[in-house]
């Protein structure tokens, strides 16, 4: 700790620090929303982002070059959740990369037909398969989702239908995608880890943060990987299923440190230090915070 501020554990996660402070015009920070930017819920349709949440961002939004929020979501649903219509300048990709929103402007590239005959089959499918009931299914127009989490036993739920849903997925051309207590079926080359690649070239982003809580991320820590190796400063953090954006950036902005701090949870589920996990003390899974920038 210096300043009372945490410090990188390992030398990518200081050099990432490091090349965010030195040039934020060019830094990249990225964010996950579900698990991240607001809890996880039953219905993800209440899944509203934490109280401050918009404010904070929009606090990071005049700090850093590129703020942007990855999401498995239609980007403007993840918009009118999370409040953040009025973030300046902030990039929500939605579907893993699919759409693209800023200020206020929704493009999207077209859904590849195996989505469309994955939602034809799905209702048969499930029916075939003896469902538990509480199972529901999502249509995220470029995915289609199956949840068990309202299931009487929504893990037992979700590996009784992971079999069918696989192979659904292999007829219709599309991918399996496990999250918690849900299994989506996708395209092809439609993740976090391509969305967030994309988007570095895109910008020209020196120094890149990525922070996400679920399976679904991991692409974008692999990503993040990839991009360290080729030369970019990198700095990720796998959140604590418990975080929230109410700690995360809780606006934390003192005169004489002029930061904004990522707070850290303590949790006892392990996370390899040497990928570059920034951490505050033995008990953490993430601590991340931006010095001075600006």
């Amino acid at each position: 700790m210096t300043g009372g501020l945490p410090v990188p554990r390992t030398p990518e996660g200081r050099a990432g620090l490091a090349a965010i402070r030195r040039d934020p015009a060019r830094a990249l920070i990225a964010l996950d929303y579900d698990g991240t930017l607001a809890p996880i819920v039953a219905d993800p349709r209440a899944a509203r982002a934490q109280p401050g949440a918009a404010s904070a961002l929009r606090e990071l939004s005049w700090l850093v070059g590129t703020l942007a929020v990855i999401t498995g979501r239609p980007a403007e649903v993840a918009v009118e959740l999370g409040g953040f219509a009025a973030v300046p300048g902030l990039v929500v990709l939605g579907h893993y990369g699919f759409e693209h929103w800023q200020d206020g402007v929704l493009t999207s590239r077209p859904s590849p037909p195996g989505v469309a005959a994955a939602r034809t089959r799905l209702p048969e499918v499930l029916a075939h398969a003896g469902a538990p009931e509480g199972t529901w299914t999502e249509d995220k127009g470029h995915a289609v989702a199956v949840h068990t989490r309202r299931a009487a036993d929504p893990a037992g739920a979700l590996a009784h239908l992971a079999g069918p849903l696989a192979e659904l997925a292999a007829a219709t051309g599309l991918v399996v995608e496990p999250g918690r207590l849900v299994i989506e079926l996708r395209p092809h080359g439609t993740d976090k880890g391509s969305a967030l690649t994309a988007l570095a070239a895109e910008r020209n982003a020196l120094a890149v943060l990525f922070a996400g809580d679920d399976l679904g991320d991991r692409a974008a820590f692999a990503a993040v990987r990839a991009l360290r190796q080729a030369g970019h400063p990198i700095r990720y953090a796998r959140l604590s299923r418990r975080a929230s954006l109410e700690f995360m950036f809780g606006a934390i902005r003192s005169p004489d440190t002029e930061s904004l701090s990522c707070l850290s949870w303590p949790d006892t589920d392990p996370f390899d230090p040497q990928l570059g996990i920034v951490m505050a003390d033995a008990r953490s899974v993430l601590s991340c915070h931006l010095i001075r920038i600006g």
